[in-house]
C-alpha cells in the first residue's frame, strides 16, 4: 500500500480493545494511517519485532499500560514516507528501523520520534532491521551502560539462544571479552556457539554453574540475567569479587542470601530499556548503526508470521522458553 495512492487514507493494523490472551490480537482493516507531529516520522513498515514485554501488556500484567485501544509493539524496519518540521537526520525514502514507536509496531504504517529511530542501510533485510531495536539497545545498555563492560573481562549470558541473549553475544564479543553463554537445548547451543562465544553450557544440567566455575575459577565478572526469579540466587554464588549482575528478566520472586553480597561485594541492579536518558538513546543508536556499518550487528531470525497470526507469533514468545532469535511479522 502506497499512501501516495491511498486516497481513503485507512491501513491493517492489530487492535486490541481488551486485554486478554492471544486472541485478542485483532486485525482492523479501517484505521486512519497516523499523522505525524513536527518531531515525528512516518515509516512505511515491512516488518514489526515481537517482544517479551508485547505480550505482558497484551494480558494486562504489565506495570505501565496503554489506553485501549492500542497497538501493540516497537521494533519496526521500513521506509521513510514522510518527516515532520522539526526532523533533519531523515528523509522520504531512508530505510529505517526503531526501538520505540508512537502509533504501535503491528501495523502497515507507524510513526516514532526521531531519537528512536536509526538508519538500516543496505546490509540488513527488513526482517533483520525489525530484529535491531528492543534486543540490542537493551543489550548494549545492560552490558555497556550499566555494567561498564571492557575488554578482558567476562560475562555470563543467561537465555544466550534468545533475541537480548544474542544480541549481548555479539556485542560482547566485538568488545573483546569472553563470552559464556547459556541456551535449553543443542540447537540453542549451537546457535550461540556460531554467534561467537567462548562457551555454552546447558541450563537445564543440574552441575552447569560447577562446569562455568571450572571454565572461570576466578568467578564471573558480569551476568546478564534473563529470568532472575530463577537464577539470581546462583548468580550470586558464581559472581566475582565485585562483579556486577544486570537484571534484564524476571517472571516471579525468589529467596536470595543477602550475605553473598556482602562477601561478594557485588553489584546486583535491574536494567528497564525504557527508562534511558536521551543522551543514552544517542549513544545506542550510534552504535547500532556502527554495528551495523562493521557487521556485528546481524540479528538472527527465528520464526517470520504474517499480521494476521500475530496471536501464533505471542504464543510462540509465551510458551517456548527456549527461543531462538527473534520473532517477527512480516507486514
Amino acid at each position: 500500500m502506497s499512501l501516495a495512492r491511498n486516497t481513503t487514507q485507512i491501513m491493517r493494523n492489530i487492535r486490541i480493545t481488551s486485554f486478554g490472551g492471544p486472541e485478542v490480537l485483532k486485525v482492523a482493516s479501517d484505521t486512519p494511517i497516523p499523522t505525524v507531529s513536527d518531531s515525528e516520522v512516518l515509516i512505511k513498515v515491512k516488518a514489526a519485532g515481537v517482544n517479551p514485554v508485547d505480550t505482558y501488556i497484551r494480558q494486562g500484567t504489565y506495570g505501565a499500560l496503554p489506553t485501549l485501544p492500542y497497538t501493540p509493539g516497537q521494533d519496526v524496519a521500513g521506509i521513510v514516507e514522510k518527516v515532520g518540521k522539526d526532523v533533519n537526520d531523515f528523509k522520504v525514502g531512508d530505510r529505517v528501523f526503531t526501538v520505540r514507536t508512537v502509533s504501535g509496531a503491528y501495523a502497515e504504517y507507524a510513526t516514532a520520534i526521531s531519537q528512536y529511530i536509526g538508519r538500516l542501510g543496505d546490509k540488513l533485510s527488513f526482517e533483520e532491521g525489525a530484529g535491531i531495536g528492543v534486543p540490542y539497545y537493551t543489550a548494549y545498555r545492560a552490558l555497556i551502560i550499566r555494567a561498564g563492560g571492557k575488554a578482558g573481562e567476562n560475562v555470563l549470558i543467561h537465555g544466550a539462544s534468545g533475541a537480548v541473549g544474542l544480541a549481548s553475544v555479539q556485542l560482547a564479543k566485538s568488545l573483546g571479552l569472553t563470552v559464556i553463554g547459556t541456551a535449553g537445548s543443542q540447537e540453542g547451543s549451537k546457535l550461540v556457539k556460531d554467534n561467537g562465544a567462548d562457551y555454552v553450557f546447558n541450563h537445564k544440567d543440574s552441575d552447569y554453574t560447577d562446569q562455568i566455575m571450572k571454565t572461570v575459577p576466578g568467578g564471573v565478572d558480569i551476568i546478564l540475567e534473563m529470568l532472575s526469579n530463577v537464577n539470581l540466587g546462583k548468580d550470586l554464588e558464581i559472581i566475582n569479587q565485585q562483579g556486577r549482575i544486570i537484571v534484564i528478566g524476571c517472571r516471579g520472586t525468589v529467596e536470595i542470601n543477602p550475605r553473598l553480597t556482602m562477601k561478594k561485594e557485588c553489584i546486583v541492579t535491574g536494567m528497564a530499556l525504557m527508562g534511558a536518558k536521551e543522551s543514552e538513546w544517542k549513544q545506542m543508536r550510534h552504535a547500532m548503526e556502527a554495528g551495523i556499518n562493521y557487521g556485528w550487528v546481524k540479528p538472527h531470525i527465528g520464526q517470520t508470521f504474517s499480521l494476521e497470526e500475530a496471536n501464533k507469533a505471542h504464543d510462540v514468545v509465551i510458551n517456548n522458553s527456549g527461543a531462538q532469535g527473534k520473532i517477527i511479522l512480516k507486514i
